[in-house]
């Protein structure tokens, strides 16, 4: 039996490059997991076998919407942004959006790469990953930015094609077209008409933003190797050691 969960997918069985595939029932990617049903702590915790779950979001964002947890499950939080200059991944970011959004993402997303929390973070993520190995959830508020880059970072590590790589990436807007149309009716009756556009903006991905990460990734160290150990601090034989952990 499934359970819709917003955005919340398995990375498991994407094809690798080499003919490979991602392990299932290890890795998956959500949006934040609050007001969550019985019937929905239930499917994470027993038929999904989740273990861990891992919560990228700001200290405002977790105050005013916690984290359901259950009791088999360790609960991880690393806040990707705390330390950036640029912020538009929260839904109180997007709220008070006008303009320029797409300005305003790309700055977000290279935050992503240079900003000391962004390369701790990701560091503790993706070391946690290969150490302790078991079910995990990685979620951010809509499960799209910062929980995006993330995915983008597991599979270009387990070899799999930029193709799949940004239709993982753009299955979000299918994912949470109904939580979106959900918030912009919840807010937008108090918004001028360009804020209610630049929320609808706001909650959308984009292959730009992505590319753009990367694109940063390269400006600032050479290119995706350097950038994992130059950045993120993982150890030369980090990515043969992902791939022996989680791909088949």
């Amino acid at each position: 039996m499934t359970v819709t969960l917003t955005n919340l997918r398995t990375l498991g069985h994407y094809p690798t490059i080499t003919g490979g595939e991602i392990k299932p029932g290890l890795l998956y990617r959500s949006g934040q997991l609050v007001d969550l049903t019985a019937e929905q702590t239930a499917y994470l915790a027993d038929t999904l076998n989740i273990k861990r779950v891992v919560d990228f979001r700001s200290a405002d964002e977790r105050q005013q919407q916690p984290e359901q947890i259950w009791q088999t499950a360790e609960y991880q939080v690393i806040d990707i942004l705390a330390d950036a200059t640029a912020n538009n991944a929260s839904l109180g970011e997007m709220l008070t959006q006008e303009g320029h959004v797409r300005q305003g993402m790309l700055e977000t997303y290279e935050q992503m790469v240079v900003s000391d929390s962004a390369k701790r973070g990701y560091h503790q993520f993706l070391t946690a990953l290969v150490t302790d190995v078991k079910p995990t959830v990685f979620h951010c508020f809509a499960g799209k930015d910062r929980t995006g880059v993330a995915a983008a970072l597991i599979l270009k590590i387990a070899g799999v094609s930029d193709q799949v790589i940004f239709a993982d990436y753009l299955k979000t807007n299918t994912a949470r077209q109904a939580a979106n149309q959900e918030i912009i009716a919840t807010y937008g009756k108090d918004m001028t008409p360009a804020q209610k556009e630049a929320l609808g903006q706001a909650l959308l991905v984009d292959q730009a933003y992505l590319k753009h990460y990367f694109a940063v990734i390269d400006q600032n160290y050479g290119d995706f190797d350097h950038y994992l150990q130059e950045a993120l601090a993982l150890t030369s034989d980090f990515v043969t050691e992902f791939k022996h952990t989680f791909v088949k």
